[in-house]
């Protein structure tokens, strides 16, 4: 477990369709998946410091829709070379 003293870099990934107006793709949510997997085995390891659970429930004409999403907070005593921004 990560002291979070030691945490100087946090990366926020979300998981799932967290806007109405733009649904993500199933490319796009497993793109997420795989950065948050590389996040916590690649070096330097992450570690899960938070976990935001939501939904939103929509009208789409008589059906009812839910969106749902985690986002995920990693933190890295430093900030991976590899992470892009």
């Amino acid at each position: 477990m990560l002291d979070l003293t030691e945490v100087k870099f946090v990366k926020r990934i979300v998981v799932g369709s967290d806007n109405p107006a733009q649904i993500r793709t199933r490319e796009e949510v497993e793109e997420a998946e795989a950065l948050l997997n590389r996040c916590l085995s690649d070096s330097p390891h992450g570690s899960i410091i938070a976990v935001e659970k939501s939904f939103t429930v929509l009208q789409v004409g008589e059906h009812q829709v839910v969106l749902q999403w985690l986002c995920y907070h990693i933190g890295f005593v430093r900030r991976p070379y590899w992470l892009a921004e």
